[in-house]
C-alpha cells in the first residue's frame, strides 16, 4: 500500500516540527519568528505549506498575529485558560499562591480524570486566586508526577499550570470545563473568608497536552462578586 495513507500531510507535519521548536523554547514568547518565505527555503516546501501550518498554532494558541506572526507572549499564555472577567469584559488578572505541593498515590477519581492506572503518582496542588487584593478562588490540582517529574523539587516561578508546562517545556493544548453549583467545602469556606454552606461557583477543569495526554484535572470553588465567568462557543 502506498506510503501517502500512513504519512500526514506536509502541514501538519511542519506543524509538529515548528511546535518542538516553540516547546524547547528557541523561540520565545513575544518574540517574531522566521517569515513564511525563510520557513518555507529552510523546510523545502510551499509558502501555502508554511501558511497553513502557521495559521494551524495560531488557531491552538501557539502563536498569534501582529502586524507579523509572533510567538504568544507570556500574559497571553497565563490568559489562555483563564476565563473570569470583569464588566467591561476585560481578562480578570489575579494572583495565585501555592500553599502545598505533595506527592501521592492517584486516587479511583484521579485515575479516571487524568487516564491513570492504580498505582501511578500524582502531584496534588492547592492554591488560593486573589483579585484586587480579595481571594476569590479556592484551587486544588493534580497532575501526572510522570508528566511532570520532581515537581515539588523543581525552583519554579509559579505553580500555575501554564508556568508548569513552560518549565518542562511541554505544550498545552486543549480543555474541558464543567461548571456547577454548590457549597463551600470547609477549606473554601476558610479561604474566602465564607459561612459554610454558602453557595459558590465550581469548576472542574482537565487541560490535556498539545499531543492529547492529560495535563491537569482542577477544582476550583469561586466567589465572582462583579466578575463573571465567560465561555466561548465555537
Amino acid at each position: 500500500m502506498p506510503d501517502r495513507f500512513f504519512n500526514p500531510p506536509l502541514y501538519l507535519q511542519l506543524r509538529d516540527t515548528l511546535a518542538e521548536r516553540i516547546a524547547s523554547g528557541e523561540w520565545k514568547p513575544g518574540r517574531g519568528i522566521p517569515s513564511e518565505v525563510d520557513l518555507a527555503r529552510e523546510f523545502g516546501v510551499s509558502q501555502g505549506t508554511v501558511r497553513k501550518a502557521l495559521k494551524l498554532l495560531e488557531s491552538e494558541c501557539l502563536v498569534t498575529r501582529r502586524q507579523d506572526m509572533f510567538m504568544k507572549g507570556s500574559q497571553d499564555l497565563a490568559d489562555r485558560f483563564n476565563n473570569f472577567r470583569l464588566p467591561n469584559d476585560a481578562a480578570a488578572r489575579f494572583e495565585a499562591s501555592t500553599l502545598e505541593v505533595g506527592m501521592a498515590e492517584a486516587s479511583e477519581v484521579e485515575c479516571a480524570r487524568l487516564q491513570l492506572v492504580k498505582g501511578d503518582q500524582v502531584y496534588r496542588i492547592s492554591r488560593i486566586c486573589s483579585h484586587m487584593g480579595r481571594t476569590f478562588m479556592n484551587e486544588c490540582a493534580s497532575l501526572p508526577a510522570a508528566l511532570f517529574p520532581q515537581l515539588a523539587e523543581r525552583n519554579l516561578p509559579s505553580h500555575r499550570l501554564v508556568a508548569i508546562a513552560q518549565g518542562y517545556s511541554v505544550l498545552l493544548g486543549k480543555g474541558e470545563v464543567r461548571v456547577s453549583l454548590g457549597t463551600c467545602s470547609p477549606s473554601a469556606a476558610e479561604a474566602l473568608n465564607l459561612a459554610e454552606g454558602t453557595h459558590v461557583l465550581m469548576l472542574d477543569r482537565v487541560v490535556w497536552t498539545h499531543d492529547g495526554r492529560p495535563a491537569e484535572w482542577c477544582r476550583a470553588e469561586c466567589i465572582l462578586d462583579e466578575m463573571h465567568y465567560k465561555v466561548y462557543l465555537d
